[in-house]
């Protein structure tokens, strides 16, 4: 099993930290962003491979990134709500894997432990994960919490990104 892509629409918190994970790891990223790429911080940073959706709505530019990988994991701290919520009723939808990790309940090592072994069940090849979740408005330090997971998972199953280790610890 190898992610081969992370895929996120650029929001603040979850969605960033999936994309920092992957720039740090050298794992290439993409996925699809509002028109304008508007995020509630304002644009979305250039150092982010997304491209713009025809339109600005964020529950378009969500259901297209989970239709466009293989998987979705939902990074949340607490229980799924609002955008994390059609999240995972998109992922139904579609019939596309998709997993919540509730970061209140799951510490570092768990969360690792339960994402690495879903991805072995849903996705034993190579996968395209999105990664998506809470806004860093609702859960802020999220989008650090997220990359330092995300890194932990990608460093285990692409051997390449084992060079960039150490990764800092949580703080």
């Amino acid at each position: 099993m190898s992610i081969v892509k992370i895929v996120s629409g650029g929001q603040t918190g979850a969605d960033r930290g999936g994309l920092d994970a992957a720039i740090y790891c050298g794992v290439p990223h993409g996925g699809l962003c509002p028109k304008g790429r508007k995020a509630e911080d304002g644009i979305i940073p250039a150092k982010y491979d997304l491209k713009d959706m025809p339109t600005a709505d964020y529950l378009a530019r969500t259901e297209a990134n989970v239709v466009d990988s293989d998987a979705t994991v939902i990074f949340t701290c607490g229980a799924l709500e609002g955008g994390s919520k059609k999240t995972a009723q998109f992922a139904k939808k579609h019939k596309k894997a998709c997993l919540h990790v509730d970061l209140d309940v799951f510490n570092r090592k768990a969360a690792v432990t339960m994402i690495l072994n879903w991805l072995r069940d849903i996705c034993p090849g190579e996968c395209t994960l999105n990664v998506a979740g809470s806004r860093g408005s609702k859960a802020p330090m999220l989008d650090q919490t997220v990359m330092i997971r995300m890194v932990d998972v990608l460093s285990t199953v692409n051997p390449a990104c084992r060079k960039f280790y150490p990764i800092p610890e949580e703080g």
